[in-house]
């Protein structure tokens, strides 16, 4: 008879170091600063007959590979309401327009990703998003609920649970 339990991955590289900053309104941000940003994944799934749920060594590839992905850039918010991103001519320079302030990086040092601010609540949803990608896996693996945190420091995390049917993301 199938069953269904939680698989609880968190390894010590699934992680990622990546700068930042929060945007808090239209006129507030913080300064420029990075974190070691640690990535925890629980997933519902339905064990078989045979006493085995799946090779959840597929969830922890897929996780390793996101954080490797956003690994030492820094990471812009391309939805945030309170930033105008342009690029340069030649491509070689992204600027963030904020309020007052003028930021120019190299475009080889930073990842735009789709979301509205660069939280751990924000990052959380990301990593879902991503992982809800592959559909086809997460159909064979009869998941149930997904849930991955992120954290930012110790005793700091946010999450974003994902469960059935799985949603469209833009």
């Amino acid at each position: 008879m199938a069953y269904t339990t939680t698989i609880e991955l968190f390894k010590e590289d699934m992680k990622f170091s990546a700068g930042h900053f929060t945007v808090f309104s239209a006129t507030e941000r913080e300064r420029l600063h990075g974190h070691n940003f640690f990535v925890r994944a629980s997933i519902d799934i339905e064990v078989e007959q045979n006493g085995m749920a799946a090779d959840y060594n597929v969830f922890k590839k897929w996780i390793r590979n996101l954080c490797n992905s956003l690994d030492e850039y820094f990471i812009i918010p391309e939805l945030s309401p309170y930033l105008n991103i342009s690029k340069s001519e030649d491509g070689s320079k992204l600027t963030l327009k904020h309020n007052q302030d003028d930021l120019v990086f190299y475009t080889k040092d930073v990842k735009l990703l789709p979301i509205s601010n660069t939280t751990i609540e924000e990052f959380s949803r990301y990593f879902v998003q991503e992982l809800c990608k592959n559909k086809e896996i997460l159909e064979q693996c009869k998941v149930q609920k997904l849930e991955v945190k992120v954290s930012s420091g110790a005793g700091q995390w946010g999450g974003y649970v994902w469960s059935p049917p799985i949603p469209t993301f833009p």
